[in-house]
């Protein structure tokens, strides 16, 4: 039996079979549910409803589900299929594509149940590498009494390792740096309220929760001196489509003088999309604007009829960027203008 193990994903792998359970997010931070997933359908509806979220871990869940799917005797014109409407769950994050595409790539070349499964494993196992790396790599930019601002929720909620940009954090106060983190709530959705705040509490690093707009309140009054987010895709040339909120907190630090970072893995970067501008940007329902839901309930504000625009992310310009800080290194705006990110 292999076991699989990551705060939000669950899977025990036998010669027979995979059992796959996923921590229901939306039910977060008040109830902690394990969900089992048996068919591919429940899958996409996890990753489009945000059971399961973050873009390296929907691409991990998703690719455990295509070896649940071989272990099952799916045929491969099926197997195919089923990864294809896998691929198309979301459209923004770029992890999910980058595995399903490994994956279709194994089955078309070399199927066999146990060729893939073992690379199920592997994408699972890298990821929690990749965010080792990212945190060592990161924590060289943290120092002691740093008060830091993140965005959305970059965790271990959203990898299968220690997380993105909250890798870095936990890295750093790991390593004994006395940080402060100011946590934007993130609307519509909430992820950092709800996901990050969480996260922090169970790990005891100091933190305080605003509102998106308080941010550059806090910046003027020189209670944030850094700011570290994740991302779900990022071009060639730097530019990179994060959580809706994302660009407003990179303009309020370029405006304040204050670092702002990216971290990532090398699964993020599009080596096939030049700039900001072709990354397709998902548009979500206008109910979680007009209100919000949870293991409370719903709750709507907002009149009825009232028209809504809903992007779930927005897209940063490099030249806002202090650093890339993906798994191999950190980077430079010099090193990215010179063509780095094209061989990720």
């Amino acid at each position: 039996m292999i076991q699989l193990r990551s705060l939000a994903l669950q899977a025990d792998i036998t010669n027979a079979k995979i059992s796959l359970r996923l921590l229901d997010q939306t039910l977060l931070p008040h109830e902690e549910k394990w969900i089992l997933v048996e068919t591919n359908e429940q899958m996409i509806e996890a990753i489009k409803t945000l059971r399961v979220r973050g873009a390296p871990l929907i691409g991990v869940a998703a690719c455990l589900m295509i070896a649940k799917l071989a272990i099952e005797k799916t045929s491969v014109p099926e197997l195919l299929a089923k990864a294809q409407a896998l691929y198309e769950a979301r459209p923004t994050a770029v992890n999910l594509m980058i595995c399903i595409d490994r994956m279709t790539k194994l089955i078309k070349s070399n199927f066999t149940i146990q060729n893939t499964v073992d690379l199920a494993v592997q994408i699972f196992n890298e990821d929690v590498k990749l965010c080792e790396q990212i945190a060592e790599n990161g924590a060289a930019f943290i120092q002691d009494g740093d008060q830091i601002l993140t965005h959305c929720n970059t965790g271990g909620l959203a990898t299968a390792g220690v997380g993105t940009a909250l890798g870095v954090i936990r890295k750093a106060h790991e390593q004994g740096k006395k940080i402060h983190i100011y946590i934007d709530e993130t609307r519509p959705l909430l992820q950092g309220g709800r996901l990050t705040a969480w996260e922090l509490k169970k790990l005891n690093i100091p933190c305080t929760l605003i509102t998106d707009n308080m941010a550059a309140h806090l910046m003027s009054l020189k209670k944030i001196n850094k700011a570290i987010v994740g991302s779900d895709r990022i071009a060639i040339n730097g530019d990179f489509a994060n959580k809706i909120g994302t660009y407003s907190v990179a303009v309020n630090c370029f405006y304040h003088q204050i670092p702002f970072y990216v971290a990532a893995p090398y699964t993020t970067v599009d080596t096939k999309c030049e700039n900001g501008n072709q990354i397709p940007i998902e548009q979500r329902s206008a109910k979680e604007v007009q209100g919000v839901s949870g293991s409370f309930g719903e709750v709507l504000w907002a009149p009825a009829g009232v028209a809504v625009y809903n992007p779930a992310f927005d897209v940063t310009p490099a030249k806002l960027v202090s650093k890339w800080i993906l798994d191999k290194a950190a980077y430079s705006k010099k090193d990215i203008e010179q063509g780095v990110l094209k061989s990720c």
